[in-house]
């Protein structure tokens, strides 16, 4: 049985857990703290704190929003 192919912003999720070294959710437990703020807020929490490449941290929080209804 074939793999999904991951699409849009979740297909940069490999490459984030290689070069970041967490998985997935811990960068979803991350947002949490800051689920009240706006996305660009949320992108530079990450990119601030965990110096994180803005493509990647607008990847990771455009799943997150979607994923909580933000």
């Amino acid at each position: 049985m074939a793999e999904k192919k991951l699409t849009g912003p979740a297909s940069y999720f490999p490459s984030i857990e290689k070069k970041y070294g967490k998985p997935i959710d811990y960068w979803m437990k991350q947002l949490k703290k800051v689920s009240s703020q706006a996305h660009m807020e949320q992108v530079a929490y990450l990119k601030e704190n965990f110096e994180m490449g803005h493509g990647h941290a607008n990847a990771i929080v455009a799943v997150f929003r979607k994923e909580n209804d933000l």
